[in-house]
């Protein structure tokens, strides 16, 4: 189920009275509760096809979940999509920090600085986790 602001209530996923935003915020906070497979079901219902925020949401949920090919193909898409999305870069980045790939994740968090993401959470995040290897869960 799906917060709606306008009830007061909970309400299914599914129902057509929400918009995209709605569901996306619904898999932000699912995703931040650590729930990737719900917040994949709900992501799976926006209708707005393969945007760059929806590639990034799928990216991180499926690397969340295990299925790192499919996150890296994912964030990949988000990024052709829109370079300047530098949340996907960041997650990304934080992905190849997992994989022991550092000069890599270097390479996306000097994309993030050259498109102004200086002093966002996304520069913050991977930088943090560059320099310690502890990536975030949202």
């Amino acid at each position: 189920t799906v917060w709606d602001e306008k009830t007061k209530a909970c309400i299914k996923a599914e129902d057509q009275s929400l918009n995209d935003d709605q569901r996306y915020d619904a898999v932000r906070e699912l995703a931040y509760a650590g729930r990737y497979d719900d917040a994949l079901a709900v992501l799976a219902l926006m209708t707005e096809g393969e945007t760059s925020r929806v590639m990034t949401y799928q990216g991180f949920l499926l690397r969340k979940t295990g299925r790192i090919d499919a996150g890296i193909a994912a964030y990949q898409r988000a990024i052709a999509l829109n370079p300047d999305n530098i949340l996907a870069r960041s997650y990304y980045g934080q992905l190849l920090v997992q994989m022991d790939d550092t000069a890599r994740a270097q390479v996306q968090l000097d994309a993030i600085r050259a498109r102004g993401g200086q002093g966002t959470w996304a520069e913050t995040a991977l930088a943090t986790a560059i320099s310690t290897g502890a990536t975030y869960t949202y």
